[in-house]
C-alpha cells in the first residue's frame, strides 16, 4: 500500500465526520429548514466539489468575455484571503489584500464589468444589483458549495485527471462535499483535458460522471500565451526549447501547467507554495537565490496570473532587486465542437429565464 493511501485510510474518521456535518446542512437545504434565495434576474454559478485547482478564474473570464459582448453582466466572488470584510466594489486599483487575487484579476482585465466581493452571496447579489441596476447576469465564482442563493443556473468544474470520482472527502481528499452532490449540477465542465483528447477518452469520462439526463458535459482545455513582465506588461517573450524556467506558484495545483511547460521548454524547476500565498520578501529572496543558480543563459521566472496579482505587492522590491518576473496568460477553449453547444445551453437558460 502506497504511502499516500496510508495517510488517506488514516484520516478517514475525520473524513467521515466531515462528511456527515456536510451531509446534514445539505439535507437541511432539501428539505426547507434551512431556507435558499432566489433572485429575479439570471445568476450562473461557476464552482466545484474540490478545493481549487479545477479552472474556476479562466472560466469565468471566457464567461465574461463571451457574455459581455451581449449583455450586461457582473461577478460576485468571496475574496478568498482578502483583509476586509463584508460587501465591497472591486475597483481597477485594488490590491489583493482589499478584494483577494481572483477579484483582482477580473478587474484588471474586465475593468468595464462590476466586480465585488461579499462573504454572503445571499446578501452580496441584492447588493451587486442595488448599485447596478441595469445588470442582465450575475455570475457567482465558486459558490457550488453555498446553498444560501439557488442559482438558475449551476456550473459545475472537474479535472481530466482528477476527476470528482476518484477523490475522497476532506481532510483525506480534496473534496468538500460527497461525490453524489453532482446531481445538482446542470453542466458539468471537464477541464485540463489534453490537446489531442480522443472520442473513446471522451466517452470514458462521461460513463464515469454517469450524468444524468438533464445534465449536459463538455470537456475544455487551456491555451497559454506569450509571458510578459509583471512590471513592464508590454514586455513579451517567448518560450522555447532554448528556455529554462523557474516557476514560482501559489495554486491548487500545477500538474496542467507543468506538463505544457515540460513540452514547450528546455527544462523545469518547480517553486511551489500553498494556495492563495501571500508572497513574503524571503519568499523573493529564495527565488532570485534559486534564479541565479541555474545554469542556463536563456533563464526566466515565470508565474501565473493569479500569483501576478499576489507578487505585485513587492512591485518596489522587484523593481530595486531587478527580479524579472514573467506572467503566463491562460485563455479557455472548447474541445472539438462543444463550444457552439455550451453557449447554446447558456443562451437557452437566459432567454427561457422566467421570475
Amino acid at each position: 500500500m502506497s504511502d499516500d493511501i496510508v495517510i488517506r485510510v488514516l484520516l478517514l474518521p475525520l473524513a467521515l465526520l466531515y462528511g456527515m456535518v456536510i451531509g446534514l446542512r445539505n439535507l437541511l437545504y432539501r428539505i426547507g429548514l434551512l431556507r435558499s434565495v432566489q433572485f429575479d434576474l439570471p445568476v450562473i454559478s461557476v464552482g466545484n466539489l474540490t478545493v481549487g485547482g479545477a479552472g474556476k478564474s479562466p472560466h469565468i473570464e471566457y464567461l465574461l468575455r463571451w457574455l459581455d459582448q451581449y449583455i450586461n453582466v457582473a461577478v460576485l466572488s468571496r475574496g478568498y484571503g482578502r483583509k476586509t470584510e463584508g460587501y465591497r466594489p472591486v475597483s481597477v486599483i485594488d490590491s489583493v489584500e482589499q478584494a483577494g487575487d481572483e477579484p483582482v484579476q477580473f478587474k484588471r482585465k474586465f475593468p468595464e464589468v462590476p466586480i465585488s466581493v461579499s462573504e454572503s452571496r445571499a446578501l452580496g447579489v441584492p447588493e451587486l444589483v442595488r448599485r447596478n441596476p441595469d445588470l442582465h447576469c450575475v455570475l457567482l465564482d465558486d459558490a457550488f458549495q453555498h446553498l444560501a442563493v439557488t442559482p438558475g443556473l449551476n456550473i459545475l468544474l472537474t479535472e481530466y485527471n482528477r476527476p470528482f470520482t476518484r477523490d475522497w472527502l476532506l481532510p483525506a481528499g480534496r473534496l468538500r462535499e460527497g461525490r453524489f452532490e453532482y446531481r445538482r449540477a446542470d453542466i458539468i465542465l471537464v477541464t485540463k483535458c489534453p490537446d489531442n483528447l480522443t472520442a473513446r477518452q471522451r466517452l470514458h469520462m462521461e460513463q464515469e460522471i454517469d450524468p444524468f439526463p438533464r445534465q449536459r458535459v463538455f470537456f475544455t482545455k487551456y491555451s497559454y500565451g506569450l509571458p510578459y513582465e509583471l512590471l513592464r506588461p508590454d514586455l513579451k517573450r517567448n518560450l522555447d526549447l532554448q528556455t529554462d524556467v523557474l516557476l514560482v506558484s501559489a495554486i491548487a495545483n500545477t500538474d496542467y501547467l507543468l506538463q505544457y511547460l515540460a513540452q514547450t521548454v528546455n527544462s523545469v524547476q518547480a517553486l511551489e507554495y500553498s494556495d492563495h500565498h501571500y508572497f513574503t520578501e524571503a519568499d523573493l529572496h529564495t527565488v532570485r537565490r534559486r534564479f541565479n543558480a541555474m545554469p542556463g543563459q536563456h533563464n526566466i521566472i515565470l508565474t501565473t496570473e493569479k500569483d501576478a496579482t499576489r507578487l505585485e505587492l513587492h512591485r518596489q522590491f522587484l523593481w530595486e532587486s531587478q527580479i524579472p518576473i514573467f506572467v503566463l496568460p491562460a485563455v479557455v477553449e472548447f474541445c472539438d465542437n462543444d463550444e457552439a453547444e455550451f453557449q447554446a445551453e447558456v443562451k437557452r437558460f437566459l432567454m427561457e429565464f422566467k421570475v
